[in-house]
């Protein structure tokens, strides 16, 4: 042996889903998107209504807390838009290497 030592180191590792596994997952993927949107929309109708009642009832305090949600309903909504594509953005392609 000469002294030196030579290593074996892969340039890039990407992660490879197995095979037939994308399907399911695209399909949960989905759900759990019309899930989120389905959650957006109850939240904004309790929110409505937590001010209808709390105009009728004389209950500042329930009005006051639907503006916050719906404020807090829409803050999440442009969340929701603009986080994915950030960690996008932060990972790149997933590769390691």
């Amino acid at each position: 042996m000469n002294g030196s030592i030579s290593l074996v180191i892969p340039l890039e590792v990407c992660p490879v889903a197995p095979p037939g596994a994308q399907q399911y997952a695209d399909q949960i993927t989905g759900y759990v998107l019309w899930g989120v949107g389905i959650l957006f929309l109850v939240g904004v109708i309790i929110a409505i209504g937590a001010i209808i009642a709390g105009r009728i009832f004389s209950m500042p305090h329930a009005s006051k807390a639907g503006v916050v949600s719906i404020f807090v309903a829409m803050l999440a909504g442009i969340a929701y838009m603009v986080v994915p594509s950030i960690v996008a953005s932060i990972l790149g392609t997933g590769c390691v290497g």
